[in-house]
């Protein structure tokens, strides 16, 4: 079966976690450190945190930056539902603004409307690079100093890509930087996640929450014992073992090839969906460099005698897996229960939902592999 993403595992990765699994340490060890470090260096951040998901990420961020009733949170509604859920665990409001249907993030006029609506209540945005294509960075900075709101880059589609050619673009514009690194995305941890930032202050808090508010120090054990410890802040368990990160410490080794791959295979995608009557391909602005997590095509359905539902179908026939990016969130039925929903004010959103097909793209995809694809590909859309 070949499905629309999976992880590549090699002989190096598990000779790497295996290392790990003699050592002493299994949980919380050096490993981590080392993995933290790496991510640093390769996203020009001077600070990070190595967490169990992109979802803890995201929820550590919100504890950060304090989130709290009356407070609004932007989101968009096309992306994974932790973008959104990690604000209604603040008690905060959610407030989702429609996408733009050039790279799929939110509708930066439509953001800046709402700036002036709401004023001082939007306490922060989080903005998804879609897919692993970077928004408007420059401009959504420029909004944040206008309006003074915190923005958090969900750069978990988009580890790998780049702006005007400098891969710290996230850290460089967002206050605070999530990853994901399930095995569908660039790298993978299996399951973990990292959080990044360039603010002190967020670091030293994200630090204590990760890890259930305890603070140890060599202070605190002199005064009162070997055992004392205090607990500072509410967090959990959001770590990340050594296992997970021994993986990603060798899966990132490789991310450039990882990443190059991946373009190899949109470029030969793109060529395929040449009719732009029946197919819309993603779009790549001049100064990005894209790392295609996913490969999202918009079908004209009305071209076609054939239904989404059925298209899936079709090509599971084959043993071609596809999948969909996103279920717009506020069309579930808890968001709608306590929002609404206007159709007419995600219009892009929605049409985007009802076109977009995710096709398979990861580096273990072969030519034959591909070609076969293709075969399929021109079979069920009668190319």
């Amino acid at each position: 079966m070949i499905n629309y993403g999976r992880q590549s595992i090699d002989n190096k990765d598990i000779q790497s976690v295996t290392k790990v699994l003699k050592s002493a340490f299994l949980t919380q060890g050096p490993i981590v450190n080392k993995f933290e470090n790496k991510l640093k260096f390769f996203l020009k951040a001077k600070f990070a945190v190595a967490v169990s998901s992109g979802t803890s990420a995201l929820d550590v961020a919100a504890k950060v930056l304090n989130w709290k009733k009356n407070d609004i949170i932007v989101v968009s509604p096309i992306t994974f539902l932790s973008s959104a859920n990690c604000i209604e665990k603040t008690n905060a409001t959610t407030h989702f603004i429609d996408i733009n249907y050039e790279d799929y993030t939110i509708d930066l006029n439509k953001l800046e409307k709402a700036l002036k609506n709401f004023k001082k209540n939007i306490k922060a945005v989080i903005i998804t690079d879609y897919a692993g294509h970077p928004a408007d960075w420059k401009r959504l900075y420029y909004l944040k100093k206008k309006y003074n709101f915190y923005l958090i880059n969900d750069n978990c589609h988009a580890l790998g890509s780049s702006i005007d050619g400098d891969r710290g673009y996230a850290v460089k514009y967002a206050d605070i930087v999530t990853l994901s690194f399930h095995p569908v995305k660039s790298i993978t941890t299996g399951e973990g996640g990292a959080l990044l930032t360039n603010n002190k202050n967020f670091y030293k808090e994200a630090v204590l929450i990760r890890s259930h508010g305890i603070i140890r120090s060599k202070k605190l054990s002199l005064k009162h014992g070997p055992w004392y410890h205090e607990m500072q802040y509410i967090g959990s368990n959001y770590r990340m073992s050594d296992i997970n990160a021994a993986l990603g410490l060798s899966q990132i080794s490789k991310l450039k090839k990882f990443v190059k791959k991946r373009n190899y295979i949109a470029n030969f995608y793109n060529k395929i969906f040449n009719d732009t009557e029946k197919f819309k391909i993603p779009k790549l602005k001049s100064n990005i460099k894209h790392s295609y997590h996913l490969y999202p095509l918009l079908v004209n359905f009305d071209k076609f005698k054939i239904s989404k539902k059925k298209l899936f179908n079709e090509f599971k026939k084959y043993k071609i897996n596809l999948q969909v990016h996103y279920i717009p969130i506020n069309t579930q039925p808890y968001y709608v229960r306590k929002y609404g929903f206007k159709k007419k004010d995600f219009q892009n959103s929605i049409k985007f939902y009802n076109q977009e097909i995710s096709l398979p793209i990861y580096y273990d995809l072969s030519i034959k592999d591909l070609d076969y694809i293709k075969k399929i590909i021109k079979k069920i859309f009668n190319l």
